[in-house]
């Protein structure tokens, strides 16, 4: 079957997209607001880019219901920082708590029952409970599709600092069946680490 996207509604177009580009890491973006205020929410559109320096991205849409931009954006846009807490198995269901839409200045912290931790080097916090966290200073922002529904911006950033819980961290590597980290899926489907092999490059 071939389908060409403009014979697509926005809706079927963002299904075939979530429904072949599986498993999803989770960007859980912690953020403040030019008052100070923090937000937090999860991200599937995530990536690491480059090693030197460090650098990782995440791509924000703008909302279905009405082409608004999130408030992770905006508050990126207003003090060039954010950070990225990586969801576990442990948090994956306050990090859905997180998704829900909702008002500017409503603490997803406080909603999901989570705790706000100073960082080094941005004046977002990070999640406690979350087993890596990277500070991140924004690099860019590069605008993408429609200016409204669908449309949205990739965010990328240098991390500044790393955040790893103390027993998840040997030999400079990341014990990744100890970390349990969760990706998305389609539509409310999330997967966790299953058969896990290694391949050598030749």
């Amino acid at each position: 079957m071939i389908i060409d996207p403009a014979t697509l509604d926005l809706r079927g177009a963002y299904k075939l997209l979530i429904g072949s580009i599986l498993p999803r890491p989770i960007a859980w973006v912690s953020t403040v607001d030019a008052g100070g205020r923090p937000n937090l929410a999860p991200f599937s559109f995530f990536t690491g880019v480059a090693a030197a320096p460090p650098v990782v991205c995440f791509a924000p849409m703008r909302r279905f219901a009405d082409g608004a931009e999130k408030d992770t954006l905006r508050n990126v846009r207003a003090t060039g920082e954010f950070v990225v807490n990586i969801v576990d198995e442990d948090n994956v269901a306050r990090a859905n708590v997180t998704a829900r839409e909702f008002a500017p200045g409503v603490s997803e912290f406080a909603e999901a029952g989570l705790t706000p931790v100073p960082c080094e080097a941005v004046r977002a916090p990070r999640v406690a409970e979350s087993p890596v966290s990277l500070e991140c200073r924004l690099l860019q922002i590069v605008e993408v599709g429609a200016d409204g529904a669908g449309g949205g911006a990739l965010v990328l950033g240098e991390v500044l600092r790393f955040h790893v819980r103390d027993d998840l961290l040997h030999e400079g590597r990341i014990d990744t069946g100890a970390l349990r980290p969760v990706g998305r899926l389609a539509g409310s489907e999330y997967t966790t680490l299953g058969r896990r092999f290694e391949l050598e490059r030749k």
